[in-house]
């Protein structure tokens, strides 16, 4: 190993913005059953789903509404 090491024509991670971070959500029980449905249709897990769901939110910028 050397003594030191020269990051100066290092490059950023091109993979950044991908990365994921785990979290605890309190999700319904019938939410859960939906995107468990939807994972035996589709072949595609569950948590992949509503990460799906929940990042297409974000790229319509859907808003709920509280009536």
């Amino acid at each position: 190993m050397l003594d030191e090491y020269d990051f100066s024509n290092a490059q950023r991670n091109p993979y950044e913005k991908k990365l994921r971070k785990s979290v605890t959500m309190r999700l319904d029980v019938s939410t859960i059953d939906y995107f468990k449905g939807l994972a035996e249709e589709t072949g595609i897990p569950y948590q992949n789903l509503i990460n799906l769901y929940l990042a297409q939110c974000v790229k319509e910028k859907k808003r709920l509404s509280f009536a």
